[in-house]
């Protein structure tokens, strides 16, 4: 092996010369190329405050930069920058001494560049009359290996450690991000020795591409990966935006995200550094936690939460890659009683590797695993570990921890609480009871009665998939007697709150296959396929669902409650389907399920121009006399006289009976209210109509009413009977004229009336027509009536005729 030596020395300050340096001595094969490129590397400026005369002692104590660098043409640098003693106006001198390692040539040893940073080859002079000896051969190491002291620098400087190794790791990737990692010690030499922990602690191939320098004044300028610095430039390191670790101040309160990093500073903290080489044998990611944190728990070594589920989480995965040995120490470390501070992903990752060595390993080796995930599933409350099996306790290792857990388990399941209590803190429960043998037999109709409605409240405020939904049919799977009691709870549940049920259904889908009837929970099920296939057709939709219940409703009366619920869910029948409903079942079906109530909802909802209104309010009189009442029975006692007031006869009194309905209906819905004064306007314009009603009518001075009145009578179909009829005519002016003390609203009203709807009419007759009205009026009124009449036309004719006569005038 052949490496060229190369001999630098620095201007000293106040050096006459005023020169940079020089290049005292070059071995071949170094370009001035390479020259051109070492020089920086090899320079050197004093520490603040440097004496320029120092003493012996002062000049043996200034920083010395050992450097390792790569070259642009991939050959690489190692070399040792010291203060040296000077002459004449130069007291002091820096030295550099390096040796060029051609690319693709190892070390002699095949040694680590930071091993030498001690070598007795080093020189602080260059050889007489500047002539190399021939290339060296070897370059041997310092006094003691590397390694030496190591564990006590890492233990004094365990504060740090974790994010300075997380530095030096990311430092090492063959594109690192980002200027040089900034160590700052007072001594450069512990600079070295944070490289000699990076030596043992990170794989060979990391360590190589590691560059370096113990000291620098200018880290921001330099272009090595790890530089090292004094306290007083740190805070420029900083400025420049480089990540900077003052070693040398007060310890870091932040704690490195990195969990590798973590792991390895416990490692050295725990004096074990031949740990890393153990864990670099194993499978996977240098750089992942997961094999460090196997292999330090292996070993004794005390790790966090973080790590211990790293570790878990990695022999979970690759259980191959342990030997019998290595898996009976982890499994005591991860379930060692000391431990107080395990975390849910912990009991997570636990539950996962159990799972993995759960028949790869004797029962006996496992079992301190499945202790601590059942205690924690009973007394730490984590709902989603992955639980043993049952076998896994079977013999005197279950029967302890049962005798321990099983009082605890039966005592929260008994508690009132469960309507509180989370579904997934119920099913865990009830698993671990039945893993460990606990009888519950006699607490399981009270759990599950206050299991179900939980069900329901967690599964709608949650979007999505239930979170508890995978333990929950675990737990139906594995029991019977808890899945035929649920199933029945649920079944009862349901005609309360169809809809609910079936949104749960449609998240959860729960095994009711079997021989259990459940005719609510099939209905449930059913629909959304009824109405993805149905759409719109509700009708159709609940006959669907009707069958599916597989019982008629006549035989148990709640599917048909159910029905309705899940059809018609927040809305009211319209009027068709509701007489649908009650065609379909009797009476007194309705009235045990309690869907009477709908049915009213649909008469008393309907838009006014529903034909079928009134006779659905007066089917529903007739079928449910006890059941309706106050309000809602005087509102559909207004519509059933609506029907007769339009088809039939109604009992005498009826105008009155109309104010009296709506008032006992109040807040009586606004198409009710239409299609009542609708009604009854109506009668009161007809020819035919009763003259003590209208008399009543008019005597109420009801404003509402007598409005909806002034309404149909300019309604076109009562102006063209007017124009064509004449008895009409004289009917209508008979009334509108014969209450002339009544209320405001009425005498108003008709006056308009006789004005803007009455005279336009007369004035549209032939004299024929409007001598009828006026013999009409004289027949059935008395002869001043007929006169009142005359004057009243008269006095529209006298009206028309000045008007016609002020228009020649202003013609003229």
């Amino acid at each position: 092996m052949s490496l060229a030596q190369v001999h630098y020395i620095s201007a000293a300050p106040g050096d006459a010369e005023k020169t940079a340096g020089r290049f005292t001595a070059v071995g071949p094969g170094v370009s001035q190329a390479l020259l051109a490129e070492i020089e920086p590397l090899v320079g050197y400026a004093l520490p603040d405050g440097a004496s320029h005369r120092p003493a012996d002692a002062e000049l043996r104590s200034l920083p010395q930069a050992f450097t390792y660098a790569a070259l642009s043409d991939g050959s690489r640098l190692v070399g040792r920058t010291a203060p040296a003693r000077g002459e004449g106006p130069a007291p002091v001198r820096f030295h550099a001494h390096a040796v060029h390692i051609p690319s693709g040539v190892p070390l002699p040893g095949d040694r680590l560049p930071v091993e030498a940073w001690r070598s007795p080859h080093w020189v602080s002079v260059t050889p007489v009359g500047g002539t190399l000896p021939d290339p060296l051969g070897a370059l041997p190491p310092g006094p003691a290996p590397v390694r030496e002291g190591l564990d006590d620098f890492a233990v004094s400087r365990g504060p740090w450690l974790a994010a300075v190794l997380a530095d030096l790791r990311r430092a090492s990737e063959e594109a690192p991000a980002g200027g040089p990692v900034v160590l700052v010690e007072r001594q450069n030499a512990d600079v070295a020795r944070w490289l000699g922990l990076a030596a043992v602690t990170l794989p060979r191939e990391s360590v190589e591409r590691l560059t370096f320098t113990t000291y620098t004044r200018r880290p921001g300028s330099s272009a090595l990966r790890v530089v090292g610095a004094l306290p007083e430039d740190a805070a420029a390191a900083r400025e420049a935006g480089l990540r900077v670790h003052v070693c040398a101040d007060r310890p870091p309160v932040d704690g490195t995200p990195d969990m590798w990093a973590r792991t390895a500073a416990r490692v050295w903290r725990s004096r074990a550094p031949e740990l890393f080489q153990e864990a670099r044998e194993l499978p996977g990611d240098p750089f992942a936690a997961g094999p460090l944190a196997v292999i330090a728990l292996c070993n004794g070594v005390a790790l966090g939460p973080e790590e211990r589920a790293a570790a878990a989480g990695w022999a979970a995965e690759r259980p191959y890659a342990l030997d019998a040995e290595r898996i009976g120490r982890l499994v005591e470390a991860l379930a060692s009683p000391g431990i107080d501070d395990r975390t849910g992903s912990e009991f997570d990752a636990v539950g996962r590797l159990f799972g993995a060595l759960d028949g790869r390993c004797p029962a006996s080796v496992t079992a301190p695993l499945a202790a601590m995930l059942v205690t924690e599933a009973v007394r730490g409350g984590n709902g989603s570990l992955e639980l043993p099996r049952r076998d896994a306790f079977v013999g005197p290792d279950g029967e302890a921890i049962a005798g321990v857990l099983g009082p605890e388990i039966l005592t929260e399941l008994e508690s009132g609480a469960g309507g509180a209590r989370p579904v997934a803190r119920t099913v865990q429960l009830l698993r671990v009871a039945r893993l460990l043998g606990v009888n519950g037999t006699e607490l399981l109709p009270g759990v599950v009665d206050r299991l179900a409605p939980a069900l329901l409240a967690e599964a709608s405020e949650e979007p999505g998939p239930s979170a508890f939904a995978p333990a929950l049919l675990e737990l139906l799977d594995e029991q019977f007697d808890v899945r035929t009691a649920l199933l029945g709870a649920l079944d009862r549940t349901a005609p309360e709150d169809p809809g609910a049920v079936a949104r749960f259904l449609e998240r959860v889908a729960l095994p009711f296959t079997g021989t259990q009837a459940l005719p609510h929970l099939r209905m449930c099920a059913e629909v959304p396929g009824a109405m993805t296939t149905l759409g719109r057709d509700r009708t159709a939709v609940w006959h669907r669902v009707l069958r599916a219940a597989g019982l008629s409703p006549f035989a148990e009366p709640l599917v048909l409650r159910t029905a309705v619920g899940l059809v018609w869910e927040d809305r009211a029948p319209t009027v068709e389907e509701a007489r649908m409903l009650l065609e379909a079942a009797t009476s007194d079906a309705h009235r045990a399920a309690g869907t009477w109530a709908r049915l009213v909802d649909a008469a008393l909802g309907a838009p006014a121009d529903t034909e079928d209104a009134t006779a659905l309010a007066h089917d529903l009189l007739q079928a449910f006399p006890q059941e309706i009442g106050g309000r809602e029975r005087a509102a559909l006692q207004l519509l059933d006289l609506c029907r007769d007031l339009r088809t039939g006869a109604p009992e005498p009194g009826w105008a009155e009976q109309v104010r009296t309905l709506r008032d006992r209906a109040e807040p009586l819905e606004p198409a009710v209210q239409e299609r009542a004064s609708t009604a009854l306007v109506e009668r009161l314009l007809a020819p035919d109509r009763p003259g003590a009603e209208l008399y009543d009518f008019v005597r109420s001075d009801d404003a509402e009413l007598i409005a909806a009145y002034d309404r149909a009578a300019r309604s076109e179909p009562t102006r063209a009977r007017l124009r064509t009829h004449p008895a009409y005519a004289a009917d209508c002016f008979t009334h509108w004229t014969a209450h002339p003390h009544a209320g405001a609203a009425w005498t108003t009203t008709a006056a308009a009336l006789l004005d803007e709807v009455l005279r336009p009419a007369v004035r549209a007759m032939t004299a024929e027509a409007v001598a009828e009205v006026e013999e009409t009026v004289g027949r059935t009124g008395s002869s001043g009536r007929a006169v009142a009449f005359r004057d009243w036309n008269r006095s529209s004719a006298l009206g028309r005729l000045g008007r016609r006569i002020a228009g020649r005038v202003r013609r003229g």
